[in-house]
């Protein structure tokens, strides 16, 4: 349904290789974004890409957002982001999923977005095609995932940042 009022559509990681979503989303002809699963390899991913592809869309993009480290924290292995361009998709990082520490002893997501600048930098730098980073006027009181967004004020001098690195390499 969503299909008719949206260009993109996301498969989230913990749904990345269940193939039954991915087909149908496939068939929509619009572009597949599929976030890899935090219990995942980067070269595991191109399954998920052959899934889309054998449904007649080649219209797809692969997302790194870090592996399970423990039962509390997520870490970037950016070897994936490379391994995953080796499929010959565009490869997104996403900065801020990437600084979530899951199922935190209070029950309630934390995360370090101290550290979204940190990690764009390096996915620059490893070669990720994208950049996705979650905002907020005021994170303290998103409906969701507010412990690892960046504050709405600070996006401009990041970008600026990261344009001139860019740039540079």
């Amino acid at each position: 349904m969503a299909a008719e009022y949206v260009d993109i559509l996301q498969i989230p990681a913990f749904l990345c290789r269940q193939t039954d979503l991915l087909v149908a989303a496939a068939k929509t002809g619009k572009i597949i974004n599929v976030k890899k699963g935090q219990f995942l390899s980067g070269p595991s991913m191109k399954f998920a890409v052959e899934k889309i592809n054998a449904a007649g869309n080649d219209k797809v993009g692969l997302i790194e957002r870090g592996n399970s480290f423990g039962y509390t924290d997520l870490v970037v292995d950016y070897r994936n982001i490379t391994w995953m361009k080796e499929i010959k998709v565009p490869v997104i990082m996403d900065c801020t999923h990437a600084l979530q520490q899951p199922n935190q002893s209070g029950g309630v997501t934390g995360g370090n977005p101290e550290l979204i600048e940190t990690i764009a930098k390096a996915a620059i730098a490893t070669g990720a095609d994208g950049l996705f980073i979650e905002t907020h006027p005021n994170p303290a009181v998103a409906k969701s995932d507010g412990a690892n967004m960046l504050r709405l004020d600070l996006l401009e001098t990041l970008l600026e940042k990261l344009v001139r690195l860019r740039k540079a390499l």
